[in-house]
């Protein structure tokens, strides 16, 4: 009786670690994070076949209703807003909490007013594909039909 117990607390320890997973491990990159400080525009939102398919971006919208967008982020408290404003686009704002980890992860959340940002679990992890003075690529992998497709979010100052 005293092993299976044993086992049992074993068991739920290596369970309960096994969740963290590298894509949202807090080590933050801050040289990244203190670049992409600032006031930023979505220029494009492209992926293969975007003449014919239709992704929904961050379970908010038509991948292509970001481009225009507008973000701001502030590196020094991992925080911001961004804004959706196309025309025959949903008009989106919200705020956010974001980070890039030392992984080159952009890890973003959307906040809900109502609920503190510790307490969603729920987000978005991205790749820093390029990153410059005045523009950065990210890009989310998406399920189309069964296939990943890379969607890449061209983000200029």
């Amino acid at each position: 009786m005293k092993k299976l117990l044993l086992y049992t607390a074993c068991a739920a320890i290596l369970i309960s670690c096994k969740n963290q997973t590298p894509a949202i491990k807090t080590n933050i990159d801050r040289k990244s994070n203190v670049a992409i400080k600032g006031n930023w525009r979505v220029k494009s939102v492209t992926y293969p076949g975007s003449d014919y398919i239709k992704v929904v971006s961050f379970n908010l919208a038509d991948a292509q209703c970001f481009v225009g967008s507008t973000w701001n982020f502030i590196p020094n408290n991992d925080s911001g807003d961004m804004a959706v404003s196309k025309s025959g686009c949903p008009s989106i704002t919200s705020k956010i909490k974001w980070y890039v980890n030392k992984d080159g992860q952009f890890v973003l959340k959307f906040l809900d007013e109502k609920i503190k940002s510790k307490n969603i679990k729920e987000g978005y992890v991205l790749k820093l594909l390029e990153q410059s003075t005045n523009s950065f690529k990210l890009s989310e992998g998406v399920d189309v039909g069964g296939k990943m497709v890379d969607v890449v979010y061209l983000f200029e100052k």
